[in-house]
């Protein structure tokens, strides 16, 4: 057995053995790619890395979505994409607005889900009463969607 052999043999441990190590790794998930929460969050439906239920178009409005009456709050464009893109969550009710548009959306998509969609419409409509309401509901909806998988 000379060098040449031993190299070669060497070499083929090698390659087997990383072969066998990246084989592995692309099975399991790496800790930099590994997310347990937020795919229920608005920012996550607003990435659109998953596709919506077809009960609810990313171009419908909300006041499609929702019923009639939010409409006099949100008017008659914005649309549940939007709603969910939205950066003003320290105004109430647009907060609300972005954490139902992820419950909706949530209570379709999820399994398990706390809410379903006719609660979340409810739940919303019943907290444009006042700022006090939205903000309480919004961090309801809120602590449902971050613990949500």
């Amino acid at each position: 057995m000379g060098m040449p052999f031993l190299l070669s043999r060497l070499v083929l441990i090698i390659f087997v053995a990383h072969f066998a190590a990246s084989k592995a790794a692309a099975t399991r998930p790496g800790f930099i790619y590994t997310r347990t929460r937020g795919r229920c969050t608005p920012q996550f439906w607003s990435s659109r890395r998953e596709s919506w239920p077809r009960m609810v178009p990313q171009r419908a409005t909300v006041s499609k979505v929702f019923g009639s009456g939010v409409f006099e709050r949100y008017g008659s464009d914005v649309t549940l994409l939007e709603s969910t893109t939205r950066n003003d969550d320290e105004n109430a009710f647009a907060g609300l607005l972005k954490q139902a548009s992820a419950a909706l959306l949530n209570s379709y998509a999820r399994e398990g889900f706390p809410y379903s969609a006719w609660e979340v419409k409810t739940l919303l409509i019943q907290a444009l009463v006042s700022k006090e309401a939205a903000a309480t509901q919004a961090k309801q909806f809120s602590v449902a969607n971050e613990a949500c998988n």
